[in-house]
């Protein structure tokens, strides 16, 4: 990795950002956290600078997805592209039928969804060395699809361990 690429911060879409400034093989780890298409608009809360909540808000990111102009790019990008694995492909080809049961133009929001995680995995497999490690943290809406997008990018064999978190209620409640 070249001196210009560390202790720098990239401010845009990680697809962008991966095709235009990191080399192929040169990344050892990815902590990847995508948005798990909840269906929710995030804001930034602000606080009053005596420390309470204030009304003010920001818009983060919206996790809403929907089959638009992009997503309909992203999928044509993926079924034309030489560097998107024949494996990957027919996965989301399969996937667009089976999930709107559609050969043709139409789509839906976790197809629209997966198009942008599947451009990105391709790109992330790209830059990733050959000894490199994957971390996606993902929730339960779409989990079972990202999981055949990484077989067919990465490889079945690939494959190492799922953790799972382990949710608890209150500790010591005592009912009387």
């Amino acid at each position: 990795m070249s001196a210009d690429f560390v202790n720098k911060l990239y401010y845009g879409d990680n697809l962008d950002i991966l095709r235009d400034y990191v080399q192929d093989e040169s990344v050892d780890l990815i902590y990847l956290d995508p948005p798990f298409n909840s269906k929710a608009d995030y804001n930034v809360l602000f606080k009053t600078n005596l420390g309470e909540d204030s009304a003010a808000q920001a818009g983060a990111f919206k996790d809403t997805w929907e089959w638009d102009e992009a997503a309909a790019e992203a999928y044509h990008e993926l079924m034309t592209s030489h560097r998107v694995p024949t494996n990957l492909r027919n996965l989301m080809e399969a996937l667009k039928v089976f999930l709107t049961g559609d050969t043709g133009k139409k789509g839906n929001s976790m197809m629209a969804y997966l198009c942008m995680m599947a451009l990105r995995l391709v790109e992330l497999h790209r830059v990733l060395k050959p000894t490199g490690s994957l971390y996606l943290h993902c929730d339960p809406t779409a989990s079972h699809y990202i999981k055949l997008i990484l077989d067919a990018v990465f490889g079945f064999s690939c494959f190492v361990n799922e953790i799972s978190w382990k949710r608890t209620t209150a500790k010591s409640q005592s009912f009387k």
